[in-house]
């Protein structure tokens, strides 16, 4: 059955505790940077926040931000902004509660089927381990993908184990070439071995096939790195030495954007990367805004900055309708530990990523 999206139920604002709540409650920033004390932070649910205009709700969210009141001939609306963006003069929501009691109501059930509702309270392996059968979310994610290439923008965020081996780097490719990537988000690692294996047929050294270790192979991404770097950009560098594979060579030919964020253990790096940590979240941000699904793949740290970005609804076409994240990983801890930072409702999915890939491109083909 082809993919629907899900039906955003609005809360009931005619309830008592939403009918007779108080007006949100405002306190100017004073300092550049510094939120009035007593300040609300977001989730990554949708919050109304109640006002002159009626309750509203942010056109884009992202958890542990500020919601600021904005009024000008076009309207009254609430932007959320980080800290860092602060500045003086805006006028900044109040209230720790999520009731309604303060005007201010936290809506975490707005995409809660009624099959939901009825689940039991008590069950077992209710959470994501190796002991999970993921064969229904490969299912829907076939689905889904095929809906999000026409309707959606799916947002991957790649680690550099995608680009050790040959048939994960081909799957990736081909998922780009096919329509199936919008952005990408990855660090150094990720692009300067995927551009070795372009160059060299090798990742870290090793042959991206047959996993040997090729005679000073220790070499070949360094020496990538000075050639990138001599060539001045990513796109020159393709250019120059005729590179026709892998995943950053297929993005540069659909223009998908890349989003490169640096480490402190960075070498080289790549002339793209971006060596300050705000301008990154922004660069980065920038991309997440426009998400209707994060695919998340092998690297714990830019998995969770991206959830972190990463509101569960968005706007699109005119309706509320939720945000799709999948955090993939051979490991427990790393598939979980983005639900432990607050991205609730995110589906883990516990594999090697290459058979992932591999298994995703196969069914989409």
């Amino acid at each position: 059955m082809a993919f629907q999206l899900p039906e955003y139920r609005y809360p009931n604002f005619d309830e008592p505790i939403l009918k007779e709540a108080p007006l949100a409650q405002l306190a100017l920033v004073v300092t550049d940077g510094v939120a009035p004390d007593g300040f609300h932070a977001t989730s990554i649910f949708p919050e109304y926040f109640k006002t002159e205009a009626g309750w509203l709700l942010p056109q884009e969210s992202r958890m542990d931000c500020v919601p600021v009141l904005r009024c000008d001939e076009g309207g009254t609306w609430i932007d959320i902004v980080e800290f860092r963006r602060l500045v003086r003069g805006d006028r900044v929501i109040l209230g720790r509660t999520e009731d309604g009691s303060e005007g201010i109501y936290v809506h975490s059930d707005g995409f809660v089927t009624d099959e939901e509702d009825e689940l039991e309270t008590f069950a077992f392996r209710s959470s994501r381990s190796r002991e999970t059968a993921y064969s229904k979310d490969y299912d829907e994610l076939y689905e889904l993908m095929r809906y999000e290439r026409l309707h959606g923008f799916i947002v991957w965020v790649l680690g550099p184990a995608v680009s050790f081996d040959h048939d994960s780097r081909l799957a990736m490719s081909q998922l780009i070439e096919n329509g199936y990537v919008h952005a990408l988000l990855a660090g150094n690692a990720l692009a300067t071995h995927d551009l070795e294996g372009a160059l060299f047929k090798t990742a870290l050294g090793q042959d991206i096939y047959t996993q040997k270790t090729q005679p000073n192979g220790h070499y070949n991404h360094l020496d990538l790195l000075n050639l990138a770097r001599r060539c001045g950009s990513t796109e020159k560098l393709i250019q120059e030495e005729k590179l026709s594979e892998g995943i950053i060579v297929a993005a540069h030919q659909k223009q998908i954007p890349i989003v490169l964020a640096s480490s402190i253990r960075d070498d080289g790096p790549l002339p793209e990367v971006y060596a300050n940590a705000y301008e990154a979240q922004d660069a980065m941000r920038a991309q997440v805004r426009k998400a209707t699904t994060v695919i998340a793949l092998a690297t714990q740290l830019h998995t969770i900055a991206t959830g972190n970005m990463t509101p569960a609804y968005t706007f699109r076409e005119g309706r509320v309708r939720p945000v799709y994240i999948y955090s993939v990983d051979i490991s427990e801890f790393a598939v979980n530990k983005l639900r432990d930072r607050g991205t609730l409702s995110v589906t883990p999915i516990l594999t090697n990523v290459q058979d992932f890939l591999v298994h995703l491109k196969n069914n989409l083909d």
